[in-house]
């Protein structure tokens, strides 16, 4: 039995799914405007506004109302471009006398049940910049943030975002903000889609980018002949895709947890056995341990992990005796945390989330000024030269209206420590926790379009959904919605085991038996490893497959020859790129 193994260049292909929705023609689409960050004049508005009426503005204010008393107008660019502009929109008192939100010009629209929205606009303040919410008054009367992006002087900022309306009626959308600042607007849409709409693509796009179609051609090894009629048995070793979830120490002494655990995921994420207040509670008292017999397991059972973390910006987090440390002393704390773990788990771990949330947090700023993060980043590059290293923040997918982590700031925190000196060749990588309630799908998938602008490695790597009649249901969504993007490069839940409860989301109960989000997440696991298991050669000795990404074993048998011949090469993004050649022996 002779073994062959060729790795595999694939084209990768994109699919756009049109629908037809009344006399015109849309697409659900990852919109790579989104990577635009700042124009002199705005393009045009996605899906020729959608809904919206007026929506550059060419027609004056036709079809745009004002808040209160609110001036506004339409102003040209130099170019000929048309825009909408506010006067003395900031600093409006209310009747109780305080200070009301900044608000642009605003249109009523007509808003279906279950149905998705997508929303884009581009935005501009005349001086300074300021923090811009896109706003919708849902037919209930419930208000939205359906997005937001820092509007600046000088250039067009675009805000892509969206929401969800689960009931019929009037709807109403505008931009503000906290600052007093005029805001001006253009190139405005609002895209319906159905929940089938949304869905159908999410899934189509997924078959387009994580699966592809294969041609094998057999071969006979004498007479170099195809072999007509020869069967070709399919067998998948390990999935192309990473899809992991969150292991815990108990790991270690329940054979059953380990059974369950390994037979799923082939990645893992460490809860906090590897945070600094695990592996040095007492000062000068590290133990590895825990986390090296963690890592030896998953070593056995192929599965990678995922370094978590160096360190975490939060105040809250740090141990009791680093917070009242000075500079100097941390500096020098910190300085031994970050050789000890990283040359610990250099080369051994695939990712390393450096400073755990610091679009939230600043406990390190704070200290040693605004480039510290960036300078741990150089560090720990330093070290491990080939771990990813990840910027690991929350609510960037999830709540759009958290002001901290906005697709657009964490696209500047990269910037700043991508742009730091000597850190223009560190590996970098894009981590989006996904803890969520109610999920904003809409919003998400422009929050992936806007990051994916950063052109970096994106991972969803904490994935939850919180208690509640829908979880499941979300859950499977939000899955779905991540791995059918095409700049998703990896997800793992934050589902980790504990006997007394698990953090917002058990995959099983105690005895390792599936909950209802558990037996989903089985579900998906199946349908994304689905393939044809065997095939037969044509005359030509050809089989075309479509195959899901990932390493696979194709063993070949002829009635005219004995035994079989084994092909091992894996699928990847450009397999269908050639011909694959199996030459069987006899």
């Amino acid at each position: 039995m002779k073994v062959q193994r060729e790795k595999l260049v694939v084209l990768s292909l994109f699919l756009c799914v049109a629908f037809l929705q009344g006399c015109m023609v849309h697409s659900v689409e990852y919109d790579h405007t989104a990577s635009i960050e700042c124009l002199g004049d705005p393009m045009k508005p996605l899906y020729n506004g959608g809904i919206i009426q007026n929506g550059g503005f060419n027609s004056g204010l036709m079809g745009w109302s004002t808040h209160r008393n609110i001036k506004a107008g339409v102003r040209s660019s130099p170019s000929g471009n048309k825009f909408a502009v506010v006067h003395g929109a900031g600093g409006t008192l209310s009747s109780s006398g305080n200070v009301l939100p900044s608000h642009s010009v605003y249109q009523r629209v007509r808003m279906q049940r279950d149905t998705h929205y997508s929303l884009s606009a581009w935005l501009q303040v005349p001086a300074g910049s300021a923090h811009v919410k896109a706003v919708v008054k849902g037919p209930n009367g419930e208000r939205i943030i359906a997005g937001s992006v820092v509007a600046q002087s000088g250039c067009w900022s675009m805000l892509k975002g969206g929401m969800t309306a689960y009931s019929s009626g009037h709807g109403e959308i505008f931009f503000e903000s906290d600052a007093p600042v005029d805001i001006w607007v253009d190139s405005v849409s609002l895209q319906p889609f159905s929940f089938d709409e949304w869905d159908a693509h999410a899934r189509r796009s997924a078959n387009a980018t994580r699966r592809s179609t294969i041609r094998l051609v057999a071969k006979g090894a004498q007479d170099d002949k195809p072999m007509a009629n020869a069967t070709v048995i399919i067998e998948l070793l390990r999935a192309g895709f990473p899809f992991g979830n969150t292991m815990t120490k108990e790991i270690l002494n329940l054979p059953a947890y380990e059974k369950w655990f390994t037979s799923r995921f082939t990645v893992a994420t460490f809860e906090n056995e590897m945070k600094w207040y695990s592996t040095e509670w007492n000062q000068n008292q590290e133990d590895y341990r825990i986390p090296d017999a963690m890592l030896k397991l998953a070593n056995k059972y192929g599965i990678r992990v995922r370094g978590h973390n160096v360190f975490w910006d939060d105040q809250n987090s740090q141990i009791r005796w680093v917070r009242p440390m000075n500079t100097d002393q941390l500096k020098a704390a910190m300085q031994k945390r970050l050789k000890s773990v990283v040359s610990r788990y250099a080369g051994k771990v695939i990712h390393w989330d450096v400073v755990n949330e610091n679009l939230h947090f600043n406990f390190f700023e704070g200290k040693f000024g605004p480039t510290a993060s960036a300078q741990i980043y150089s560090q720990v590059g330093q070290i491990d030269h080939s771990a990813i290293l990840f910027m690991n923040e929350f609510n960037t997918l999830e709540q759009p209206g958290d002001p901290n982590p906005v697709p657009s700031k964490y696209v500047a925190k990269m910037t700043q420590i991508r742009s730091y000196p000597g850190n223009g060749g560190l590996k970098l990588g894009v981590g989006l926790e996904s803890h969520f309630s109610t999920p904003n799908f809409p919003y998400m998938r422009s929050a992936l379009d806007t990051l994916a602008k950063l052109k970096l490695p994106m991972w969803l790597t904490e994935v939850d959904v919180v208690k509640g009649p829908n979880q499941v249901k979300f859950l499977e969504q939000v899955l779905r919605e991540g791995y059918g993007h095409p700049s998703v490069n990896g997800m793992i839940m934050w589902a980790a085991w504990h006997a007394n409860g698990c953090y917002v989301m058990c995959l099983t109960d105690n005895n390792f038996k599936n909950l209802p989000v558990g037996n989903v997440v089985d579900k998906l696991i199946a349908e994304w490893k689905t393939h044809n298991k065997a095939a037969t050669t044509d005359e030509n000795g050809i089989v075309e497959l479509n195959l899901p990404h990932g390493e696979f074993n194709f063993t070949v048998t002829h009635p005219s020859v004995k035994g079989a011949t084994i092909h091992t090469m894996t699928v990847d993004a450009a397999s269908s790129a050639s011909e694959h050649t199996i030459t069987v022996r006899v």
